[in-house]
């Protein structure tokens, strides 16, 4: 297995050598680059094309969402997972709007962090566990009406980035038939993609 390459962003020296100390001890990844500010992470990223950025919120120079919003997930451009010490409500919401694919909290474990890492590169988005309740919001009521409980638990495993063969392996429905459910959350959830639809279905705890 190729491993993913990944690049470690943080000013906080401890954290920066303890992640990369972990993730440098894991298999599947391969740690290409470590910056202490959002604008070496720019850098690095322009230099190294990692497939994964982890990054800081809060950085010197450029923050992590601006990074984000600038590179994750475009052509050529990492996959953001953002690690933080912050959990406002805003703030997880600004980091989906970015495009952000995973948001975690510093307090967890850093074995979240490989998960996180393997559930982004199959395509899905990760959100830190502690952080569901902190999601919802009172325009949340009205789409979780709307949608059924099988929209839900598939979107929930396409959060997890599995393929829709594996959803209708793991449900024993057709692909067909999880492909109309997809289709019919998205359309439900006014997204454009289905990622987005995830991030939506994420981000106003319809979800968890």
């Amino acid at each position: 297995m190729t491993p993913h390459r990944c690049l470690i962003a943080d000013d906080h020296p401890a954290i920066l050598d303890a992640v990369s100390r972990y993730l440098d001890g894991c298999e599947e990844v391969e740690v290409v680059g470590r910056a202490a500010s959002g604008d070496q992470a720019l850098q690095l990223i322009a230099e190294q094309s990692p497939d994964i950025a982890i990054l800081d919120v809060r950085m010197p120079g450029v923050s992590g969402v601006e990074i984000s919003r600038r590179v994750g997930g475009r052509e050529g451009g990492p996959l953001v997972i953002l690690y933080t010490g912050h959990a406002e409500r805003a703030t997880l919401l600004e980091a989906l709007d970015a495009g952000a694919r995973g948001f975690l909290l510093k307090e967890g474990p850093l074995e979240d962090l490989l998960r996180a890492i393997r559930v982004v590169s199959n395509g899905g988005i990760y959100v830190d566990p502690a952080l569901a309740g902190t999601l919802a919001g009172p325009e949340a009521t009205e789409r979780l009406r709307g949608l059924s409980k099988r929209e839900r638990e598939i979107l929930r495993l396409l959060a997890d980035g599995m393929r829709n063969t594996e959803i209708s392996e793991r449900l024993g429905i057709s692909p067909l038939t999880v492909k109309t459910h997809v289709k019919n959350a998205v359309a439900k959830l006014e997204a454009e993609t289905r990622t987005q639809a995830v991030a939506r279905a994420l981000r106003e705890s319809l979800i968890d």
